[in-house]
């Protein structure tokens, strides 16, 4: 998938009651990052967010800064965010930046939904 492709992003009700799961499919550049940041923030905010990274094989400083915005608008409306299945190589972002020390992270949106 190359690094311009289009973000496909799908919101969809998890398990658990006022849980949402975002599903993101494709690079998140600067290239998509006002969609990204609108469509995280369009309807009411669920108890709990899960970002499905599974689909994203590249991320880069301006997509790493959409991730952090959200997570601090989650933290200021009192949801609880938890990013799910990040590729080894997005992961290594997270780890340069230490961020993976803030927000919590589950190998799969099934292990993030278990946890609620």
């Amino acid at each position: 998938m190359a690094i311009d492709a289009p973000l496909v992003i799908e919101r969809k009700e998890g398990k658990a009651p006022g849980t949402a799961i975002v599903s993101l499919n494709g690079p998140v550049t600067l290239r998509n990052l006002f969609d990204l940041q609108s469509h995280l923030r369009a309807g009411d905010m669920p108890r709990t967010s899960i970002l499905d990274l599974s689909g994203v094989p590249y991320m880069d400083s301006a997509g790493m800064g959409a991730i952090i915005n959200y997570y601090t608008h989650c933290q200021n409306k009192g949801v609880k965010l938890i990013i799910a299945a990040v590729s080894d190589r997005v992961m290594e972002l997270f780890k340069m930046t230490r961020v993976d020390k803030i927000i919590s992270f589950a190998p799969t949106v099934e292990a993030a939904e278990a946890t609620l």
